[in-house]
């Protein structure tokens, strides 16, 4: 059984996320995967290179064209008795100038939608999402969320609560780190922010006296480092497609806040403390009640030893290669 991986060309020191979950799930597929990896040639900025990035795709063909994510519009060149796609979130809809929707929703949501066998999705918040804007694809969606990366492994720390160390990753608008910024003002704490440098939340920090660590462009095991360091993960943000920082964080052994709306709870379950991530007092509440609650940090931390199983890589990969085996032997 050929399959073949069709990946984004990536940004530098920006897009590595679903090419990251993609690689490394190949070594456990199964020794009757063949699998290839092909990146299609040209960045989608322009109409052109979207139409060249179709024809390119008609092409490379395979067995089965499992198309990673982001350029879901290179299904328009693809066999669709052959083609999975998967979809990620559709933020992309939520963030366009609403000039720009009509063109993102035709060539990332509807057309790709209609050309492909199967659409997988990371979450149901995601499947919900898609079924409000394409209503008649829900027989075609599947559900088969991510896997946190193996290498992220318990690593004890002693929670320190005279100054915890607090982990904050990404900056986009919708990791709502401005309410963060207000929430903590006036708790002793270091605050680590991994990301890309936004000016205005530095300012943010130093007009509130917070201590902060700003790091980026960071490899992977610097990464890791990070959630060493910290004592707690603060993710509130307002929409996510899955939350991969929650997993991460419970396979280090950190307790975790998190928002209580989009993927997150589906995510987390009832290991991490939900926040409702537009309420700025909320969050402080829980922060601090983190912070003086030995009992309940303790019992969060366990949970989520607990919750990461149900996204081990094996279990993930399994879910991948019995759907393959299923495109593959309808006609």
């Amino acid at each position: 059984m050929k399959v073949t991986f069709f990946f984004r060309k990536p940004i530098p020191s920006f897009h590595f996320s679903i090419e990251r979950i993609f690689d490394d799930i190949k070594d456990s597929l199964g020794k009757d995967v063949l699998l290839t990896r092909k990146t299609v040639p040209f960045f989608c900025h322009s109409r052109i290179n979207i139409l060249k990035n179709i024809i390119w795709s008609s092409k490379e063909q395979d067995e089965i064209n499992h198309i990673t994510g982001d350029i879901h519009y290179i299904a328009l060149g693809l066999q669709k008795k052959k083609t999975i796609l998967t979809i990620h979130d559709i933020n992309f809809l939520k963030r366009r100038h609403p000039i720009k929707v009509l063109e993102y929703y035709l060539l990332w949501l509807l057309l790709p939608l209609i050309k492909s066998k199967v659409i997988t999705v990371v979450s149901e918040e995601t499947k919900k999402d898609i079924l409000k804007r394409v209503p008649f694809s829900e027989g075609k969606i599947r559900v088969i969320p991510n896997f946190y990366d193996p290498r992220y492994k318990a690593f004890p720390k002693i929670f320190s609560k005279e100054k915890p160390v607090l982990l904050q990753i990404g900056t986009r608008k919708n990791k709502n780190v401005e309410r963060l910024i207000e929430a903590i003002t006036g708790i002793n704490c270091l605050l680590i922010i991994v990301g890309k440098y936004e000016a205005h939340l530095e300012q943010m920090l130093k007009d509130r006296n917070i201590d902060y660590d700003w790091k980026e462009n960071l490899s992977d095991s610097e990464v890791m480092d990070q959630y060493r360091r910290a004592d707690i993960l603060c993710f509130v943000s307002t929409v996510e497609g899955f939350g991969m920082p929650i997993l991460e964080a419970q396979a280090v052994g950190r307790a975790v806040i998190t928002s209580n709306v989009s993927s997150m709870p589906e995510v987390a379950g009832d290991s991490a403390l939900l926040v409702d991530p537009f309420n700025v007092e909320e969050i402080r509440k829980a922060i601090s009640k983190l912070i003086d609650n030995d009992h309940l940090r303790s019992e969060l931390i366990q949970k989520g030893f607990e919750n990461i199983k149900r996204y081990e890589i094996k279990k993930i990969a399994g879910m991948y290669r019995d759907l393959y085996q299923e495109v593959y032997s309808q006609p």
